[in-house]
């Protein structure tokens, strides 16, 4: 007969979707008569893992140690380190560049913590922008602080809240190649004044653009440790970053134990 267990909303397979972390701003925010500081994030981050078949969930900072930052990766299956500031160049050893934003101690310590707890538990990771500069100093790199001093152009961030748009050379053979199925001219959002420099140890650079900036890498060590320079939530047809983590995220679940994907139909007992 019929089991009176009822199913989460959305049947099985949703309850056996991934959870996907996503770090967040603290920004300061006006919503109707409210005036405070709340955690921020754009949107579109979320409908991209959703769209993907992921559950995102927000993470904004905090105080944290690695005690705590084991214990988030431990309730999540997958981890996004998304877009922002800039990051303290004290981090990496350098005075500030007059064009250096002011430094956002809080999120660079949180995000700091949960990269190096992902890649000590085999959490699959996605670093976006900052992500991937985080990602870079957090294991030893440096950054090019102002990127149109190296490259002369502001091509990479024209104006206020403008994406610059350019193509990028994919390293065949990467994971990364494997994801967009490319290794020549794959057009991408961009808005950055700030790029990797000297690429920390253990990670391995996977695509370039025409001009040399860094503008993806990877941790060939973590099971899924992958960090794009550009913003690939800005383009809502491409969705193959995503569903890669989001792949990663289910195996991971399944591998430490938490529940498989199931057919949608309605469960039985004996």
């Amino acid at each position: 007969m019929a089991s009176n267990v009822s199913e989460p909303a959305g049947g099985p397979a949703a309850s056996a979707a991934p959870v996907i972390g996503i770090t967040t701003y603290l920004e300061q925010a006006r919503t109707g008569v409210w005036d405070v500081p709340a955690s921020f994030l754009p949107k579109v981050y979320l409908d991209a893992v959703t769209d993907a078949g992921g559950i995102a969930v927000l993470l904004p900072p905090q105080p944290a140690g690695s005690e705590v930052a084991h214990a988030v990766l431990a309730a999540i299956d997958g981890l996004i380190v998304s877009g922002g500031a800039d990051v303290d160049p004290a981090r990496y050893g350098q005075p500030a560049h007059e064009r250096t934003g002011a430094p956002r101690t809080d999120r660079d310590d949180w995000e700091d913590a949960l990269l190096t707890a992902a890649i000590a538990d085999g959490v699959p990771f996605l670093g976006i922008c900052r992500g991937a500069q985080m990602l870079n100093v957090a294991l030893g790199g440096t950054l090019h602080q102002h990127l149109p001093d190296v490259v002369g152009t502001e091509a990479y961030q024209p104006a206020p809240a403008v994406f610059g748009e350019t193509t990028v050379r994919v390293e065949p053979g990467s994971r990364l190649a494997g994801l967009v199925g490319v290794t020549e001219e794959l057009p991408v959002h961009v808005y950055h004044h700030q790029a990797l420099d000297r690429v920390a140890e253990g990670l391995v650079v996977t695509a370039t653009s025409d001009d040399g900036v860094i503008e993806a890498v990877e941790l060939p060590a973590a099971p899924f440790g992958v960090a794009v320079q550009w913003h690939p939530e800005e383009n809502a047809r491409d969705r193959r970053l995503f569903a890669g983590l989001v792949d990663a995220a289910r195996a991971h679940r399944a591998a430490r134990g938490g529940p498989a994907a199931a057919p949608a139909t309605e469960r039985t007992a004996p």
